[in-house]
Protein backbone atom coordinates (compact mmCIF):
# COMPACT_ATOMS: atom_id res chain seq x y z
CA UNK A 1 0.00 0.00 0.00
CA UNK A 2 0.93 3.71 -0.78
CA UNK A 3 0.58 5.99 2.06
CA UNK A 4 -1.03 9.34 0.52
CA UNK A 5 -2.66 12.60 1.28
CA UNK A 6 -5.68 14.87 0.54
CA UNK A 7 -3.53 17.12 -1.84
CA UNK A 8 -6.63 19.37 -3.22
CA UNK A 9 -9.96 19.59 -4.15
CA UNK A 10 -10.42 20.55 -7.53
CA UNK A 11 -13.43 21.12 -9.80
CA UNK A 12 -13.08 19.79 -13.42
CA UNK A 13 -14.40 22.60 -15.47
CA UNK A 14 -15.11 20.28 -18.36
CA UNK A 15 -17.99 18.11 -16.22
CA UNK A 16 -18.28 20.59 -13.24
CA UNK A 17 -17.42 17.76 -11.29
CA UNK A 18 -15.68 18.00 -7.91
CA UNK A 19 -11.89 16.12 -7.79
CA UNK A 20 -10.00 14.40 -5.35
CA UNK A 21 -6.44 14.73 -5.82
CA UNK A 22 -4.39 11.97 -3.33
CA UNK A 23 -0.97 12.76 -3.72
CA UNK A 24 1.48 9.71 -2.56
CA UNK A 25 3.27 10.67 0.55
CA UNK A 26 6.91 10.97 -0.74
CA UNK A 27 6.41 10.72 -4.60
CA UNK A 28 5.17 12.35 -7.35
CA UNK A 29 2.22 10.28 -8.48
CA UNK A 30 -1.61 12.12 -7.84
CA UNK A 31 -4.69 9.54 -7.94
CA UNK A 32 -7.68 11.52 -9.02
CA UNK A 33 -11.11 10.37 -8.29
CA UNK A 34 -14.55 12.05 -8.85
CA UNK A 35 -16.74 12.93 -6.31
CA UNK A 36 -19.99 14.19 -5.77
CA UNK A 37 -21.05 17.63 -4.69
CA UNK A 38 -22.05 16.49 -0.91
CA UNK A 39 -18.84 14.76 -0.40
CA UNK A 40 -16.60 17.48 -1.92
CA UNK A 41 -18.67 19.54 0.89
CA UNK A 42 -18.67 17.12 3.92
CA UNK A 43 -14.53 16.73 2.54
CA UNK A 44 -14.30 20.66 2.00
CA UNK A 45 -15.46 21.13 5.88
CA UNK A 46 -13.16 18.43 7.52
CA UNK A 47 -9.93 20.54 5.59
CA UNK A 48 -11.23 23.93 7.11
CA UNK A 49 -12.60 22.51 10.73
CA UNK A 50 -15.99 23.90 10.05
CA UNK A 51 -18.05 23.50 13.46
CA UNK A 52 -21.27 22.22 12.51
CA UNK A 53 -24.41 22.48 14.84
CA UNK A 54 -25.27 18.70 14.64
CA UNK A 55 -22.50 16.50 13.78
CA UNK A 56 -23.05 15.66 9.77
CA UNK A 57 -22.72 11.84 8.56
CA UNK A 58 -19.36 11.64 8.11
CA UNK A 59 -19.07 12.70 12.27
CA UNK A 60 -22.07 10.63 12.62
CA UNK A 61 -20.07 7.17 11.50
CA UNK A 62 -17.42 7.79 13.35
CA UNK A 63 -19.30 8.27 16.68
CA UNK A 64 -20.89 5.15 15.88
CA UNK A 65 -17.37 3.73 15.54
CA UNK A 66 -15.77 4.69 18.57
CA UNK A 67 -19.02 3.90 20.63
CA UNK A 68 -18.87 0.54 19.71
CA UNK A 69 -15.56 0.31 20.96
CA UNK A 70 -13.59 0.42 18.00
CA UNK A 71 -11.20 2.57 15.99
CA UNK A 72 -10.45 3.71 12.08
CA UNK A 73 -7.04 2.98 11.95
CA UNK A 74 -6.71 3.18 7.97
CA UNK A 75 -8.56 3.38 4.76
CA UNK A 76 -7.45 2.05 1.91
CA UNK A 77 -8.63 2.96 -2.10
CA UNK A 78 -8.20 -0.48 -3.35
CA UNK A 79 -9.73 -0.89 -7.15
CA UNK A 80 -11.08 0.64 -10.05
CA UNK A 81 -13.22 -1.27 -11.50
CA UNK A 82 -15.76 -0.08 -14.79
CA UNK A 83 -14.51 3.45 -14.06
CA UNK A 84 -15.64 2.83 -9.95
CA UNK A 85 -13.22 3.48 -7.23
CA UNK A 86 -13.75 1.27 -4.39
CA UNK A 87 -12.47 1.59 -0.86
CA UNK A 88 -12.61 -0.32 2.94
CA UNK A 89 -12.26 1.26 6.42
CA UNK A 90 -9.57 -0.60 8.78
CA UNK A 91 -10.97 -1.25 12.08
CA UNK A 92 -9.59 -1.97 14.52
CA UNK A 93 -11.75 -3.77 17.80
CA UNK A 94 -10.81 -5.78 20.95
CA UNK A 95 -7.33 -6.81 18.80
CA UNK A 96 -9.40 -8.21 15.75
CA UNK A 97 -9.53 -6.28 12.44
CA UNK A 98 -12.86 -4.93 10.59
CA UNK A 99 -12.74 -4.42 6.78
CA UNK A 100 -15.74 -2.69 6.06
CA UNK A 101 -16.25 -1.72 2.32
CA UNK A 102 -16.80 2.60 1.88
CA UNK A 103 -16.65 4.55 -1.11
CA UNK A 104 -13.62 6.46 -1.73
CA UNK A 105 -15.27 9.94 -0.55
CA UNK A 106 -16.37 8.62 2.09
CA UNK A 107 -13.60 6.67 3.41
CA UNK A 108 -11.48 10.33 2.71
CA UNK A 109 -13.79 12.44 4.89
CA UNK A 110 -13.87 10.09 7.55
CA UNK A 111 -10.15 9.68 7.57
CA UNK A 112 -9.83 13.20 7.37
CA UNK A 113 -12.28 13.51 10.98
CA UNK A 114 -10.72 10.85 12.50
CA UNK A 115 -7.06 11.51 11.62
CA UNK A 116 -6.46 8.00 10.32
CA UNK A 117 -4.11 7.42 7.76
CA UNK A 118 -5.11 7.03 3.80
CA UNK A 119 -3.78 3.96 2.29
CA UNK A 120 -3.42 3.73 -1.85
CA UNK A 121 -3.01 -0.33 -3.33
CA UNK A 122 0.02 -0.33 -5.21
CA UNK A 123 -1.11 -1.76 -8.23
CA UNK A 124 -4.03 0.63 -8.64
CA UNK A 125 -1.10 3.94 -8.15
CA UNK A 126 0.91 2.46 -10.56
CA UNK A 127 -1.78 1.54 -12.97
CA UNK A 128 -4.13 5.01 -12.29
CA UNK A 129 -1.57 7.38 -10.63
CA UNK A 130 -0.49 10.26 -12.68
CA UNK A 131 2.57 12.90 -12.16
CA UNK A 132 1.86 16.09 -11.93
CA UNK A 133 2.50 19.52 -11.12
CA UNK A 134 -0.21 20.61 -8.12
CA UNK A 135 1.59 24.46 -7.96
CA UNK A 136 0.97 25.41 -11.43
CA UNK A 137 -1.86 26.48 -13.45
CA UNK A 138 -3.33 23.05 -15.48
CA UNK A 139 -2.56 23.18 -19.00
CA UNK A 140 -5.76 24.86 -20.21
CA UNK A 141 -5.24 27.56 -17.82
CA UNK A 142 -8.05 26.89 -15.29
CA UNK A 143 -7.10 27.58 -11.55
CA UNK A 144 -7.23 24.80 -8.98
CA UNK A 145 -8.90 25.25 -6.30
CA UNK A 146 -5.55 25.14 -4.12
CA UNK A 147 -3.57 26.99 -6.14
CA UNK A 148 -2.64 30.87 -5.69
CA UNK A 149 0.18 31.52 -3.26
CA UNK A 150 -1.15 33.92 -0.38
CA UNK A 151 -5.11 32.64 -0.41
CA UNK A 152 -5.87 30.79 3.19
CA UNK A 153 -7.35 27.63 3.63
CA UNK A 154 -10.64 29.39 5.06
CA UNK A 155 -10.43 31.19 1.36
CA UNK A 156 -10.46 27.92 -0.68
CA UNK A 157 -12.90 26.62 1.34
CA UNK A 158 -15.20 29.56 0.98
CA UNK A 159 -14.65 29.50 -2.92
CA UNK A 160 -15.54 25.48 -2.65
CA UNK A 161 -18.84 26.14 -0.86
CA UNK A 162 -19.72 29.18 -3.37
CA UNK A 163 -19.44 26.88 -6.57
CA UNK A 164 -21.41 23.98 -4.66
CA UNK A 165 -24.09 26.45 -3.88
CA UNK A 166 -24.28 27.37 -7.91
CA UNK A 167 -23.94 23.90 -9.17
CA UNK A 168 -27.51 22.28 -10.31
CA UNK A 169 -28.06 19.28 -11.11
CA UNK A 170 -28.68 19.19 -14.58
CA UNK A 171 -24.79 20.06 -14.74
CA UNK A 172 -24.08 16.37 -14.07
CA UNK A 173 -25.45 15.16 -17.01
CA UNK A 174 -23.32 16.71 -19.75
Amino acid sequence: MVEVILRAVRVDVGTSTPLLLLEEVGGSRVLPIFIGAPEATAIAYALGGVATPRPMSHDLLGNVIAALGAKVFAVEITELNDNTFFANLRLLRSGAEINVSARPSDAVALALRVGAPILVNDELMAAEGRVMSLDDEDEDGDEDLDEAEGRSEADLVAELRDFLDTIRPEDFNQ
